[in-house]
C-alpha cells in the first residue's frame, strides 16, 4: 500500500514538474531606463504569443547601466536576448563570442527597432532658464550626467554635447573645450540612467538632467506630473536601441525560436505603439508621425556624422586613457 502511494505521489510530482517545465521563460537583459517600456511590451507579447501559438511564455527582465549589463552577460548571466542603448555594448558581446558577429543583419534597421535622443529635464518652471547646450556651461549651473564609462546614457550625452558643437560648424578642438567645461559643472557622475534620475529628483542635486527622451514619461509616472519640464535642445543625437539574441544561452536552453519571436515582436505595430507611448521613437515612420506631439522636431545627427562609428568613438573617447578620461580629469 505504501509503495503504491509513493508511486502515485511520484507520478503527481513528475506531472507537475513536466507542466512547469512546459512554460518557456526568456530573460531580457536591458538598459537602465527601459523598465516601464518592457513591462508593457512583455505583457503584450505574452498575450500575443498565447493567442498565436497556444503556448504560455514568461519574460523576465534585468536592468542596470548598459555596459554593466553587457559585462554581466559576458561573465555568464544567461540572457536569451539583450536590448541595449548603444551598439558598442552588443559589439562587446559579439567580440566575446556570446552574440553573432553579424548581429546587425539579423533584424531590420540594423537590429534597432527603436531609437531615442538626448534632451534636458529641468525643474518645474525652468528656474535657471536653460534652453540649449551653451546654457549648460554657464557658471553656477549644475548638470547631472551618467558616467560614460558605465552606461550608454552617459556616452550618448557626451557625444550629443560634442556633436552639438560640430553641428554648428565648430571644430573638434572647440568641441573638446566645450565638453571639458560641461564636466566642470557636473557635481557627481551617476552609474546609470535611473540612478541619474534619482540623483536629480530624490537627492535634489543639479539644475538640469541630460537623459533619454523617454525618461520624461517615466518621471511623470513615478514622481508625478509637474515635477520637471522637458527642454529639447536645438540639436541632438540619434541614439539607436540595438537588440540581439544571445546565442550561448538559447543553444543551452533551446529557446532560439522564442527569442527570435520576442525580438520580431518589437518591430510589430503593437510594440511600436507601446514604444511611442513611452516616448521611445519607433522605427515605423507612420507610427512615429502619429505621435508628432511627443517627438518634437529638432535637428538630429548620427554618430557616424562626427565620430566615424560608435566603435571608433568608444576607442577615442571612452576607453581607458581616452578623451573622456583626459577631459574629466583636467576638469577636476
Amino acid at each position: 500500500m505504501k509503495t503504491t502511494l509513493r508511486t502515485a505521489l511520484a507520478a503527481v510530482a513528475l506531472a507537475a514538474s513536466t507542466l512547469a517545465s512546459a512554460q518557456t521563460s526568456l530573460l531580457n537583459v536591458s538598459y537602465d531606463v527601459s523598465r516601464e517600456f518592457y513591462k508593457d511590451v512583455n505583457a503584450a507579447f505574452v498575450a500575443n504569443y498565447k493567442k498565436t501559438t497556444g503556448k504560455d511564455i514568461k519574460i523576465d527582465q534585468s536592468h542596470a547601466g548598459s555596459s554593466a549589463q553587457a559585462r554581466a552577460v559576458a561573465d555568464g548571466l544567461d540572457a536569451d536576448v539583450v536590448t541595449m542603448n548603444t551598439t558598442t555594448d552588443v559589439d562587446f558581446l559579439a567580440d566575446k563570442g556570446v552574440v553573432v558577429k553579424d548581429w546587425r543583419k539579423r533584424f531590420a534597421h540594423d537590429a534597432a527597432p527603436t531609437s531615442s535622443t538626448m534632451l534636458f529635464l529641468v525643474r518645474n518652471g525652468n528656474p535657471k532658464g536653460i534652453k540649449d547646450w551653451d546654457d549648460l556651461i554657464k557658471p553656477g549651473i549644475q548638470v547631472v550626467l551618467v558616467n560614460p564609462k558605465t552606461g550608454g546614457n552617459g556616452r550618448m550625452a557626451y557625444l550629443a554635447a560634442w556633436g552639438s558643437v560640430r553641428a554648428k560648424g565648430g571644430t573638434d578642438a572647440q568641441a573638446a573645450d566645450f565638453v571639458s567645461k560641461l564636466y566642470k559643472n557636473v557635481p557627481v557622475l551617476a552609474r546609470g540612467g535611473r540612478d541619474a534620475t534619482g540623483t536629480f529628483l530624490q537627492r535634489n542635486i543639479g539644475d538640469v538632467l541630460v537623459t533619454f527622451e523617454s525618461e520624461v514619461v517615466s518621471v511623470d509616472k513615478e514622481f508625478g506630473t509637474g515635477k520637471v519640464d522637458a527642454i529639447h535642445p536645438s540639436v541632438s543625437i540619434v541614439a539607436e536601441n540595438p537588440v540581439a539574441i544571445v546565442e550561448r544561452t538559447v543553444k543551452k536552453k533551446n529557446t532560439a525560436a522564442e527569442a527570435k519571436a520576442y525580438l520580431d515582436f518589437l518591430y510589430g505595430d503593437e510594440a511600436q505603439e507601446i514604444a511611442a507611448k513611452h516616448a521611445i521613437r519607433p522605427s515605423n515612420a507612420a507610427i512615429q508621425k502619429k505621435y508628432a506631439a511627443t517627438f518634437k522636431p529638432l535637428k538630429l545627427f548620427k554618430v557616424g556624422d562626427y565620430f566615424g562609428s560608435l566603435a571608433e568613438a568608444q576607442k577615442v573617447h571612452f576607453n581607458d586613457g581616452g578623451q573622456f578620461d583626459k577631459l574629466y580629469t583636467a576638469g577636476k
